[in-house]
């Protein structure tokens, strides 16, 4: 019997691409989406290139934290799972919140990964040697690295909200790996370097994404935002593949592997122990776990 994968936001792009690469080590890959004609599109790509059991769709708006929380308990309840990725992400050209009131960047970027894969721990540790792998991306850099509340102070900026949104996944991956470490259970975090995707695909075109200060450089901004999201998806999901799959990283955790598919430094900061504390309390608040969706 083939071996379980869950890849959220899988039905198109990164996702699609990952579950693909994950369909062809032989798992039994779950995409996760909010559109069924997606994804039965999806699994038809993802059966196409299979070598193990059929792929399959489940739908859910992880935008919302009670759809997360019974994606949760719809995933425990098929038993032991091997591999996580989370792929989920967006960038918002204007302010949002979610249905449950929560900053849209931070809700899809952090919270809801953090919390599918919280309620999935049992599952993962029951199918060890498992892995986690978390995407990420090098906005971190340009990200303030507060987090007493959802919304940091200032400006409404869709770049470094959202990169703001993945330093705090990325510190919450570095916690979980050393939390997991000798479980069984190993975390990673994965760099796409960018690709040409619905979520890039109009994003990344205008000043307003950034900070006044980086409008003046807009000409130099926008060329490096177009070189980073000219690349096929196909090659920006190796990374995270290469996470979940590669006999290389057996017995390690807590590495972040880069575009090229190899380990690299992880972004300044998202080691910051003072920054770990302060991501999991704002994340233990927002995203309560309330016992919910565990299994013996």
């Amino acid at each position: 019997m083939s071996e379980r994968a869950v890849v959220t936001a899988g039905t198109g792009g990164i996702g699609l691409e990952t579950a693909k690469g994950l369909a062809r080590h032989g798992f039994a890959v779950t995409v996760v989406g909010r559109d069924a004609e997606r994804g039965a599109s999806a699994t038809e790509e993802i059966a196409a290139v299979a070598t193990g059991a059929a792929p399959r769709f489940v739908a859910a708006d992880l935008a919302s934290l009670d759809q997360v929380r019974a994606l949760a308990g719809h995933l425990a309840a098929e038993g032991p799972l091997k591999v996580l990725v989370n792929n989920v992400g967006g960038m918002f050209t204007s302010r949002q919140r979610t249905v449950d009131g929560i900053e849209a960047s931070f809700a899809v970027n952090h919270l809801s990964p953090y919390l599918l894969t919280e309620l999935l721990l049992d599952r993962l540790q029951a199918g060890a040697p498992s892995r986690i792998v978390n995407v990420t991306s090098a906005a971190i850099k340009a990200a303030k690295r507060t987090f007493d509340t959802a919304e940091p102070p200032g400006g409404y900026y869709a770049f470094h909200w959202y990169g703001r949104a993945k330093l705090a996944n990325l510190a919450y991956t570095l916690h979980l790996a050393e939390r997991l470490r000798g479980t069984g259970a190993t975390v990673f975090a994965a760099d796409p370097g960018g690709a040409a995707t619905s979520m890039t695909d109009g994003t990344m075109t205008s000043p307003e994404i950034v900070s006044p200060p980086l409008r003046l450089l807009w000409p130099l901004v926008s060329r490096v935002f177009t070189r980073a999201t000219a690349g096929p998806a196909s090659v920006a999901a190796s990374p995270s593949v290469f996470a979940a799959t590669d006999a290389s990283l057996d017995g390690r955790t807590g590495v972040l592997i880069g575009p090229d598919t190899r380990p690299v430094a992880v972004f300044r900061g998202a080691d910051d122990p003072r920054t770990i504390e302060k991501v999991l309390e704002l994340s233990r608040r927002l995203a309560p776990l309330d016992g919910c969706c565990r299994h013996s």
